[in-house]
């Protein structure tokens, strides 16, 4: 028997009770994983709220997308991975918040021994979802400009480090004063606090009325609306999440009028394929590195805990990734 978290009904984060679960051993083409460090993602509370029907697993379950650790076992037919390697995931299956985990051999990536699991666990999803958003569903490039909301969260603050290595000019949103001061570190030449400023306003007027190449949309419905208004014509909203809520459903009329791209990615739409994901995580490892990405684990929580993660990331206390740890 090993510990972890388990969601027996939706609602706040209390829901997340502390139990006993008994995982097995590995199958063919599995391995079982002993957990490092685990990474907290909004994702996890959209599931755990039942926002997501169709990407959370059926009552109950155990949390998690997203975790670094060591190999303990493996199954038959495993050739990716062997005993002792350390290794991360990202996506599915759903069932990091735990101190062991059965996974796909297949799902799984080589850390570099350079590379910390903790840090690999912040970073993993977090970091294929900016290699999508930056490399893939909008190739950022030298003499584009981008909006970012939440240019301090786990995500923003990687995508807006990357964009600004391509060559990108970043503006980032967000809420506070001490977030400003993060995402300008992380690479954003223009931070616009939300709640002080009209944020379509100040895009217009830093890009000369022209708007932005592309708009990285996680807030939904409190900015969907403004984020429209900011496109150039033929502008790319790529929208990857919805904080606030869902936004309103897209009418034609709106689209058409500046001929927008509008695009809703997966991370494991575009990691599918193996090669696609070992390319991805590849890169990002690199990067970290390099020193060209720089991952901030600003907080870190027993896994016991982590109904208390939650509450603090929907609260918008944290910035940065959020890791959890397993209980000594």
């Amino acid at each position: 028997m090993v510990k972890a978290i388990r969601v027996h009904e939706y609602g706040t984060p209390e829901v997340m009770k502390w139990e006993d679960v008994e995982i097995g051993e590995p199958k063919s083409g599995e391995i079982k994983v002993k957990i490092k460090a685990i990474g907290v993602n909004f994702l996890d509370i959209y599931m755990r709220k039942g926002l997501v029907h169709e990407f959370t697993p059926p009552l109950p379950y155990t949390p998690g997308l997203e975790s670094a650790g060591v190999v303990i076992a493996v199954g038959t037919d495993v050739t990716t991975c062997k005993v002792g390697d350390m290794v991360a995931y990202a996506n599915y299956p759903v069932s990091a918040y735990a101190e062991e985990q059965i996974l796909p051999a297949d799902r799984v990536v080589p850390v570099p021994a350079s590379i910390d699991p903790i840090i690999a666990a912040a970073a993993i999803f977090k970091g294929l979802t900016a290699e999508v958003l930056v490399r893939r569903c909008f190739k950022v490039g030298p003499g584009h400009t981008i909006l970012y909301h939440a240019a301090a969260g786990g995500v923003g603050s990687v995508a807006c480090q990357w964009a600004n290595a391509l060559g990108a000019t970043v503006i980032g949103t967000v809420s506070t004063k001490a977030k400003a001061v993060q995402a300008k570190e992380d690479g954003c030449h223009h931070v616009i606090i939300y709640k002080e400023e009209n944020f379509v306003d100040r895009i217009m007027e830093i890009t000369s009325g022209k708007g932005v190449d592309v708009v990285y949309e996680s807030i939904g419905k409190d900015t969907f609306e403004g984020s429209m208004a900011c496109l150039k014509v033929r502008g790319h909203m790529v929208v990857f999440g919805m904080a606030s809520g869902e936004h309103e459903p897209l009418r034609f009329i709106k689209v058409a009028e500046k001929g927008i791209y509008y695009i809703a990615p997966s991370i494991m739409l575009y990691t599918k394929e193996r090669h696609e994901l070992l390319a991805a995580s590849e890169e990002l490892f690199s990067n970290i590195e390099k020193g060209i990405l720089r991952v901030r684990v600003n907080h870190k929580y027993p896994l016991s805990q982590a109904a208390h993660a939650h509450s603090d990331m929907e609260s918008q206390k944290t910035t940065g990734s959020i890791v959890l740890l397993p209980d000594a």
